[in-house]
């Protein structure tokens, strides 16, 4: 065992493989144990396409902690199970999952009305678990604290904070929001709201639509008759991409933007090049297509050796940093790992060093990271920093 290691290292993958093993404190003796991790994601559904990715994130980096012999000699399993991006789905299948004392921790999750349900109803609270990096950035699993939810993304707050200043910077002052009639949409309508109210201002125009729903039609008609220099969409990819063509077709110039959860290469799919072409989104997590940052770099080889039929984005760049997080803490809650010893060893995570991406937590503190930086759907449907 100790020859083929060494085997390994003599390339590129090899050494990073053995580094991996490092840096989950893996040990060479062979183990029967695991830790099981459970995650529900919307698998199908109008987020079906995020909800692949942010899955596939996670797994290549536990993939690759498993190859490298797994944390103190354990190997991570994760029960993976789809929720549609349901409420009622996201609150049942999660009870099935912190029923099972086998499951040590949750990750991922999408949603911020489905996560805000876990809150209410204290599922989480009741078993004792962490969930950490769950796809939203919305304020209510944020404000008020509560010690469950360890963040590694900023918030919505952040976000449409860092858009509309960039915005004013324009000289781009009508401002309209399409959002999601729900606790996501409403959570980043507030953010533009308080982000204008800074600076003396007001939208000229808000319009939501139903979850679950490409039924953006009266809202079109409600931003369109405002003309406003710029559109702030709080919204997911389809029908995010159902606004901008409609919008569009009905002969709308404002500057589109939409928060960080859509996948821009869905939204040229559906929404066509023409229509999406100078979007901006805000980004939570550094850019992942330019390995100019350590962990890119790491990400890619991951990407190459375990999943070389998927291409990099920001959304399975940001659950795969996630994934780093929670690793980091299994290696610290030390060889016999429970809830409550793994809920300790994330908030003592401070200042630490994912590979050129820095998280902080502590016991009054659960949002890793508060970067952002907007980036646009280029003329060729790329997107550019």
């Amino acid at each position: 065992m100790h020859t083929g290691l060494k085997t390994r290292t003599r390339s590129r993958s090899g050494t990073w493989i053995a580094s991996v093993a490092l840096m989950a404190g893996a040990t060479l003796a062979s183990a029967q144990e695991t830790i099981t991790i459970g995650q529900v994601a919307p698998l199908s559904g109008v987020l079906a396409s995020t909800g692949h990715q942010m899955v596939l994130g996670g797994k290549v980096y536990f993939d690759a902690v498993n190859e490298a012999g797994g944390v103190h000699g354990a190997k991570i399993r994760t029960l993976v199970l789809d929720d549609g991006y349901k409420v009622d789905e996201t609150l049942r299948l999660t009870k099935e999952l912190v029923a099972k004392p086998e499951v040590l921790a949750l990750f991922g999750f999408a949603g911020t009305a489905n996560i805000g349900k876990l809150l209410e109803d204290k599922v989480l609270a009741d078993a004792g678990i962490a969930l950490v990096a769950p796809y939203t950035g919305g304020e209510l699993l944020r404000k008020p604290f509560n010690p469950w939810i360890f963040h590694v993304r900023a918030g919505y707050a952040d976000e449409t904070e860092h858009m509309i200043k960039q915005l004013n910077t324009q000289g781009l002052t009508r401002v309209a929001v399409l959002y999601q009639n729900d606790a996501f949409g409403t959570a980043g309508l507030a953010g533009v709201e308080s982000a204008l109210q800074r600076r003396g201002r007001k939208l000229v125009a808000s319009a939501g639509y139903e979850r679950n729903t490409t039924d953006v039609d009266a809202a079109v008609k409600v931003i369109r008759a405002a003309s406003p220099q710029a559109v702030i969409m709080v919204a997911v990819n389809k029908p995010a991409a159902a606004f901008a063509k409609q919008y569009r077709a009905a002969g709308g110039g404002g500057q589109l933007f939409n928060i960080s959860v859509v996948d821009p290469a869905e939204l040229v799919k559906l929404g066509g090049l023409e229509n999406v072409r100078g979007l901006g989104i805000s980004q939570v997590v550094p850019y992942p297509y330019r390995q100019t940052m350590p962990v890119v770099r790491e990400f890619h080889e991951a990407m190459k050796k375990y999943a070389p039929k998927d291409e990099v984005n920001y959304t399975n760049f940001e659950e795969y940093l996630g994934a780093k997080v929670l690793v980091e803490a299994l290696r610290r809650a030390g060889p016999k790992p429970t809830r409550a010893k793994v809920m300790n060893a994330l908030e003592s995570i401070n200042n630490h060093n994912l590979g050129g991406v820095r998280i902080s937590y502590g016991p009054k503190e659960r949002v890793g990271s508060r970067f952002v930086e907007v980036t646009v759907i280029g003329s060729q449907g790329k997107l550019l920093k």
